[in-house]
């Protein structure tokens, strides 16, 4: 893993890639390198004993050529205002290769969850909530959980605007429980849009996922919804990791019986039906057919890509290859499906969450799922059409040739104002 990679500059990079198979002018491509805005804050919170903490938190603000802005929190102590940029980027053109109508953004706050008391983490949410309610709204900035965030935290923050502003707004954030105006199917959305993306890939390749050994890096909500899908496909999964490391076995592991191990002791780490322990850099060279990045960024850089032997990488994680990575990968014939088609699935359904809510109507999980698949696979083939009519190098720049060329429509449709 590199320490070195910026964020940003890898987003940066990968839409200078995709420019150069576009007709886009240098100022009109300058815009969408750079959020329109960022917020930074400070939040001072009073811990359970009394004394108080300061947090860095911060909310980037893409671009809304498309609509509203989109894109998750996370609550993680590596959270960096380059990554809360990059990450905003990179929803911009998740939405836009998935087709929603959104723009992109993306908040964070630097802290460990796991060392704070649940009281102490809803005031930390709440305090973040009164500061992002000038920016946010149903028609104007739509958040949603990402890494340590779930449905708690948006409970938190959907409560915290609605008794501000003295009203109810379901739609102003997703992810939310049922109860509270969330949607069927949320939970597995981003597993389920890297399962069907990992099933389209090995059909477009004339390959059958229920012959393919997986590796599986990470594994919170995303990563172990992806394994069990895949499983469920036939895919055979030999080994997954989470931070404390890996466990394998060539014969193949239980989904379903990992999650719950790690459900009770905190890590895959000592799973009895696992053949051996690895690290979580074993695990990313192990020769399997299909590799799931699930965790963090730059996860895999271009020293390490040398030695990867997957024949197909799937990104259920945001950028968890660098651009040297990419590059690597392209010369030895490793086909990746980027995470801002693959992973899809969390902002695809926050959009049918966030219609719903609007129409105080609500879908069956048979209907999400539906809807889910059109939407994907409809980006798959829209990607696989830029690929073979353009000299794309890669998935990931045809991918960014089509999501790119939305977002300029859109802009030039509207003009610039003033």
């Amino acid at each position: 893993m590199s320490d070195e990679a910026n964020p940003f500059e890898s987003l940066q990079e990968q839409i200078d890639d995709a420019a150069r198979h576009l007709d886009v002018a240098d100022d009109v491509l300058a815009r969408l390198k750079h959020p329109e805005r960022v917020l930074e804050t400070n939040l001072s919170v009073e811990l359970d004993d009394g004394t108080i903490e300061v947090f860095e938190a911060f909310r980037s603000q893409f671009n809304g050529d498309r609509g509203p802005y989109k894109g998750g929190i996370r609550y993680h102590p590596g959270v960096t205002r380059d990554e809360v940029k990059a990450l905003s980027g990179w929803m911009v053109y998740k939405c836009a290769i998935a087709n929603v109508p959104y723009g992109g953004g993306k908040g964070g706050i630097v802290v460990d969850p796991s060392e704070y008391s649940e009281s102490e983490l809803e005031r930390l949410t709440r305090s973040f909530g009164k500061e992002l309610r000038p920016l946010i709204g149903v028609d104007r900035d739509v958040p949603a959980p990402d890494v340590n965030t779930g449905q708690r935290e948006m409970n938190w923050i959907k409560d915290t605007y609605e008794t501000l502003e003295n009203t109810t707004a379901p739609g102003v954030i997703t992810g939310k429980a049922p109860d509270n105006g969330g949607s069927a199917g949320r939970v597995e959305a981003t597993g389920r849009s890297t399962m069907f993306a990992s099933r389209e890939i090995f059909e477009y390749l004339d390959r059958d996922l229920a012959d393919a050994t997986v590796a599986v890096q990470g594994y919170g909500n995303a990563g172990w919804i992806a394994a069990k899908l895949i499983e469920r496909q036939g895919g055979t999964v030999v080994a997954v990791s989470d931070s404390s490391g890996a466990i394998h076995d060539p014969d193949g592991l239980d989904a379903v019986a990992v999650k719950e191990f790690k459900r009770e002791t905190g890590s895959v780490s000592g799973y009895e039906g696992a053949a051996e322990e690895l690290t979580n850099e074993d695990l990313l060279t192990l020769d399997v057919d299909l590799l799931v990045p699930a965790a963090l960024e730059n996860a895999i850089d271009g020293d390490l890509a040398t030695d990867v032997q997957a024949d197909v990488i799937v990104e259920a994680a945001n950028g968890p290859l660098t651009p040297e990575a990419d590059d690597v990968l392209a010369e030895s014939d490793t086909y990746v499906v980027p995470d801002i088609l693959a992973n899809a699935g969390g902002v695809t359904v926050s959009y049918f969450e966030w219609v719903q809510n609007r129409q105080r109507f609500y879908w069956t999980e048979e209907k999400v799922n539906e809807e889910l698949e059109r939407h994907i696979t409809d980006g798959f083939d829209d990607m696989i059409d830029a690929f073979e009519d353009t000299d794309a190098p890669n998935l990931r720049t045809a991918a960014y040739v089509v999501a790119i060329q939305r977002v300029v429509d859109a802009y030039e449709n509207s003009g610039n104002w003033p």
